[in-house]
């Protein structure tokens, strides 16, 4: 049996493409299952996309592993200019000389310039010159990469392993719930909930929005179950767990959100395959009140389920 849309309309792609795939079409961690393949080895256009956007342990490592190669290209090339073209008071070995010439590249290439070392003539000091600009050139390059880091507004929802489809009001209806791990506050949040399901007779994914009891929020400084209603106007009315199975149901969240303390909007995915959610359970409370007087939100229970007849407040 597949989802029936009386008013929504099939074929509403959300970009993802319509061939049917064994896979879902998004992950857990909101990333897409996609892999884009013909793609030239040497893509410059994706090297800042990808010094922003990797972890901070490879970042400072590649930073670190620059300076160390920068400085000692430069060490050598003072090596074959040769260090009696230096004012130095090092000694006249091989490795005297190898330390002397990295760390003068190392203090002209951050400008401090400690004078124990100075170039004498022209090709050393030429050297020295172009050094000394990499470095102011690098440094800003540098100091642009990591103020890119820390403003760029990145959502920290944390989405419920599961979701479930729970009565609701006199019917049923398919929940998840979030909550926002940080503590800063988002303002105008909404909700976009999709549901993929593969077309058995076509063989190809069909999409369709679904509706929800409430798709914004103007505050949420709490948590939020959204609920999609399983009405006379829903496409999983008469549905199964094992008509969903079947179907190889997807679920696909996305979340938009303001952030006011970058002032910019913020976004976040997700999705629940059909074996992710579980029909018959409802979400256990978050909320606790206090001795004071103060609402606590545990957010240790955002995945915590109890049978039916367990009321959920949260």
């Amino acid at each position: 049996m597949a989802p029936r849309s009386p008013r929504t309309p099939l074929n509403d792609d959300l970009g993802l493409g319509l061939q049917a795939g064994p896979n879902r079409g998004v992950n857990k961690d909101g990333t897409f299952n996609v892999r884009r393949v013909g793609l030239p080895r040497f893509r410059p256009y994706e090297f800042y996309h990808h010094l922003i956007t990797m972890g901070w342990v490879p970042f400072l490592s590649l930073l670190f592993l620059a300076f160390l190669g920068t400085n000692a290209l430069f060490a050598l090339l003072y090596l074959g200019i040769g260090m009696d073209h230096f004012v130095r008071a090092g000694g006249g070995s091989l490795q005297d000389r190898l330390l002397d010439a990295f760390f003068f590249s190392a203090q002209t290439l951050t400008t401090v310039g400690y004078g124990h070392i100075s170039p004498k003539g022209p090709l050393a000091s030429a050297a020295a010159a172009l050094e000394s600009l990499l470095g102011l050139l690098s440094f800003a390059l540098a100091t642009g990469l990591l103020y890119g880091r820390f403003s760029r507004p990145q959502a920290c929802l944390r989405f419920s392993s599961r979701a479930v489809v729970a009565p609701y009001q006199q019917i049923e209806g398919f929940m998840f719930r979030l909550v926002n791990m940080r503590s800063n506050q988002l303002i105008e949040v909404e909700a976009t909930v999709s549901l993929s399901f593969q077309d058995l007779a076509s063989n190809t994914r069909r999409f369709m929005l679904l509706p929800l009891e409430r798709s914004k929020i103007h505050l949420f400084p709490s948590s939020w179950t959204v609920v999609h209603p399983i009405d006379e106007t829903s496409p999983l009315l008469g549905m199964t767990e094992a008509d969903l199975r079947r179907a190889k149901a997807e679920f696909i969240v996305l979340i938009k959100a303001f952030d006011d303390t970058f002032s910019q909007t913020i976004y976040a995915r997700t999705s629940y395959t059909a074996e992710e959610v579980h029909w018959g359970t409802r979400f256990k409370p978050m909320h606790a009140v206090g001795p004071d007087g103060v609402t606590e939100l545990d957010v240790r229970d955002l995945d915590e389920v109890a049978g039916p007849e367990a009321a959920d407040r949260a």
